[in-house]
This record gives C-alpha cells, sequence and structure tokens, in this order.
C-alpha cells in the first residue's frame, strides 16, 4: 500500500471477537469491549476518529447511550482524542491513572526524544494524524483516577496493570471476558516513526529504561489478545511479546 493511501474500512473497523471490536488501524486504535452490560471505551485515539467510532456503535447495534465509561491506558494526546466528547456531551465517565491525570487534563506534558525516524512511515503517520484531528486536542476537565489493583465497575470489569515508563501512569487493562490485555504505549507492535513490525518499544517515550522493566508486570497473564494503541493485534502470547521487546530493545542500544 502507498504509504500515503486511505486506510481501508476493514482497517478502520475490525472485529476480534464476539465482544472484542477495534476502530482505527496499525497507526491509531481504539479498543471496544461489549458486554450485555454495556460498552467499555478503551482509549480514545484521535477526535477525528469520532465518525468511525459512531459507526462502529451502530455495526454493534450499540447506541453512545451504551457506552459505560472510557479508560485511558495514558494521558497522551493521540489517546484523548473524542474522550472529552463522550464525557462533555454524554455523561460517560474518563477514568485514567492518578499519576497522569494531570497530563490528560493538559497540566502536564513532556519532549520525548523521537529517536530514530523514517521519512515514508513518518509521512504516513503525521499524514494520519493531521487527517483525523491530531492537531487539535481537547483536552479532558474532570477524570476519575485509578490506581494499580483497581478492578473497574465497566463492562468486562477491566484490572488496572500499572505500568509506568511510557509515561508515569501509563497502565495496561486485563480485560479476561473478551480473553485481552490493552497495554497502551507499554510496547508497539508497528513503530509509527520507523515503519519497523513486530514487539519493541514505543516511540516517544519518558523513561524507556522503566517501561522495559514494567513489562514484567504482565507476567502470567495467559491471553489470547496482547492489544497495543499502536500496531497489529498480538496473538503470539504475553511472554513472547515481552521477550521481543527486550529484544529489540537490546539490538537498538548495541
Amino acid at each position: 500500500m502507498n504509504q500515503l493511501a486511505h486506510p481501508t474500512i476493514e482497517e478502520l473497523t475490525m472485529r476480534l471477537g464476539p465482544n472484542l471490536h477495534r476502530i482505527g488501524n496499525d497507526l491509531v486504535a481504539v479498543h471496544l469491549v461489549d458486554t450485555p452490560e454495556g460498552v467499555t471505551v478503551i482509549d480514545a485515539g484521535l477526535a477525528g476518529q469520532w465518525r468511525d467510532f459512531v459507526a462502529k456503535l451502530t455495526a454493534m447495534d450499540r447506541t453512545i447511550d451504551d457506552v459505560r465509561g472510557v479508560v485511558l491506558t495514558h494521558g497522551d494526546t493521540d489517546h484523548l482524542g473524542f474522550a472529552e466528547r463522550l464525557r462533555r456531551d454524554h455523561g460517560v465517565p474518563v477514568f485514567v491513572h492518578e499519576a497522569d491525570a494531570a497530563r490528560a487534563r493538559g497540566e502536564e506534558s513532556t519532549k520525548p526524544d523521537w529517536g530514530h525516524v523514517k521519512v515514508g512511515p513518518t509521512a504516513r503517520f503525521l499524514w494520519f494524524a493531521m487527517r483525523k484531528g491530531g492537531l487539535r486536542t481537547t483536552w479532558l476537565d474532570e477524570v476519575v483516577t485509578v490506581r494499580d489493583g483497581d478492578v473497574l465497575d465497566l463492562p468486562g470489569s477491566p484490572r488496572v496493570i500499572g505500568m509506568p515508563g511510557h509515561s508515569p501512569g501509563s497502565i495496561a487493562l486485563h480485560v479476561p471476558a473478551v480473553d485481552a490485555v490493552f497495554v497502551g504505549d507499554a510496547l508497539t507492535t508497528r513503530h509509527v516513526l520507523t515503519g519497523a513490525a513486530g514487539p519493541q518499544p514505543a516511540p516517544f517515550t519518558d523513561d524507556p529504561a522503566q517501561a522495559l522493566v514494567s513489562l514484567r508486570r504482565l507476567e502470567g497473564l495467559e491471553v489470547t489478545w496482547v492489544l497495543p494503541g499502536h500496531g497489529t493485534p498480538w496473538k503470539g502470547g504475553v511472554a513472547e511479546a515481552v521477550r521481543e521487546v527486550e529484544r529489540a530493545a537490546a539490538t537498538s542500544a548495541a
């Protein structure tokens, strides 16, 4: 596919399982957990993905009224997307780790090193972000803070796993109901700045060394899906994903 080609409908609205859905593509993804109790949104992508989100709900025979909460894996702008719109206009609570609450409200920011980049993949990422409203950020006015170990009273009962490194309040969410762990930017399976595929450290990470240490907090999870915020869904097991990230980190440091 041409680096600047538009993503297909299949890329934008993927069904991973009976109760597990993805909006977006390997550049920026939003995930939905759908249970009889309603829908949990995990990360809100970019503001311009709202239309894809509403279309996906319709395809699921759901409406915005069925959305019970948004859980952010961290407070970076490409995960905030339409979260405030859901909160402000529809009363949907937005959950974020207490250490990233200020970041999600736009009160704190960091400027991590971009590191190695390749022109083609970086252009594709920036073009997609521009088309989907990535140049405008609607910060959250209110958040519900969470901590490591919390089990949220939301569809799927997501369990919070603290994963500091990418940001101080990065988390993963273990949702046994859909046989998945959502890892945000604790790792990526497609580096948006180089195009490299496979599990590896995510770019724009505040503390890369701490991020690697935090991956060990996923050990012992037996799930089918490891779902990052950027990259293709991973079905090779948690342990293998962690090993590949560690190998990639060691290679890049050599």
